[in-house]
């Protein structure tokens, strides 16, 4: 078999397992029903996948491609902050739309294990907050900004996804976002005179918008002044 004839096979199958998947939920793709669907044998599925937790892992990886195609849709505006309020509504919308898809991509977890494709969507979210921070909007440092928005996200959409639609309670999204962005996000500059002495919140945003700043350039600094700098502005983040 050629490798375009094995890469045809395998989107079969995954185009299979997803249709199951979105019909009937985890269950409903068991290896019997895939190889019907797609119309291979079973012998087919291991070797591609190896078993089913393989063939499950890929779906859960062909779910994630498409989240990732839907948050690109997005783009980036002249507002960190405001994309950034935007891929929070994409994220849910997704994980409501697509309920077998999502449990199976963030409810399934596994210590230790992250795919390919959750790690580029734990990336996007990242350099989101990483524009934030050189805008001087971020109270914290990306890393446990984007964590706590990473776990109320999942949280808000999987408790969403277990509760009946007519029992949901139409708010509790932007609660859990305004919770998040009033924890992650300093206030936005102010249109008068500046304040004479900065707040904590300010000042700490202002040390990881330099941060950001100075990331990936070069500077006339000696790497000996670099590394103090570094210590500094980290322990003013804090």
């Amino acid at each position: 078999m050629t490798v375009d004839a094995t890469a045809s096979t395998r989107d079969r199958v995954l185009r299979a397992a997803a249709d199951l998947l979105e019909e009937g939920g985890r269950e409903a793709v068991s290896t019997r029903a895939v190889s019907a669907a797609a119309g291979v044998q079973a012998p087919t599925l291991y070797r591609l996948f190896g078993d089913k937790e393989g063939l499950l892992d890929a779906v859960a990886a062909y779910g994630f491609e498409r989240y990732l195609a839907e948050k690109a849709g997005v783009g980036e505006s002249g507002d960190p902050v405001d994309d950034l309020r935007r891929g929070w509504e994409t994220h849910l919308t997704f994980g409501l739309s697509h309920p077998a898809f999502y449990t199976l991509m963030y409810g399934d977890v596994r210590p230790g294990v992250t795919s390919p494709a959750a790690r580029e969507a734990a990336a996007v979210l990242r350099r989101m907050l990483s524009r934030i921070a050189a805008a001087g909007r971020l109270k914290m440092d990306v890393e446990r900004a984007a964590r706590l928005t990473e776990a109320a996200g999942r949280g808000v959409t999987l408790n969403l996804i277990e509760t009946p639609p007519e029992d949901r309670d139409p708010h509790l999204s932007t609660l859990t976002r305004d919770a998040v962005f009033t924890a992650i996000l300093t206030d936005p500059p102010a249109s008068g005179p500046a304040h004479p002495r900065p707040s904590d919140d300010a000042m700490a945003s202002h040390a990881l918008a330099l941060q950001a700043a100075l990331t990936g350039r070069r500077t006339p600094l000696t790497p000996a002044e670099q590394s103090l700098l570094t210590e500094w502005l980290t322990r003013l983040t804090r």
